[in-house]
């Protein structure tokens, strides 16, 4: 459950901005690149995961810092240019942008921690 916590904080987010008059444009931009970011996310770890298991970690490595840098660059000029077309819906839009990312980045973090360990990988001795 705490995976998806990100994805339920964005649908709190719809009423939120129904009742307190925001602009809804801020919203659907929000949630447009997140979705493109969540997608892409998932692709790029299924890629990163299939080349550890083939034993390139360096393409791994690689594919996931590209594509993290690429999806902080994809969200940071989606919201200039909504805030170009409009301001408010690029404000509301970066704001709520930044609530999920954080949310979602804090679960990662717990599932990670809470995952238990791998018994594929041994412990070192010193």
């Amino acid at each position: 459950m705490v995976a998806g916590l990100d994805l339920i904080v964005l649908a709190i987010a719809l009423p939120v901005f129904v009742v307190a008059g925001l602009p809804i444009s801020g919203y659907l931009v929000a949630v447009g690149l997140w979705a493109v970011v969540r997608v892409s996310e998932v692709i790029s770890e299924r890629k990163a995961r299939q080349k550890l298991l083939s034993g390139d970690r360096k393409t791994a490595m690689g594919t996931v810092a590209a594509t993290s840098l690429g999806r902080a660059w994809f969200m940071a000029l989606g919201i200039l240019v909504a805030g170009l077309i409009s301001r408010d819906a690029g404000f509301y839009g970066a704001i709520v942008l930044v609530v999920v990312f954080t949310v979602h980045l804090g679960s990662k973090g717990l599932v990670h921690l809470l995952k238990p360990e791998s018994s594929s990988t041994p412990d070192r001795e010193r």
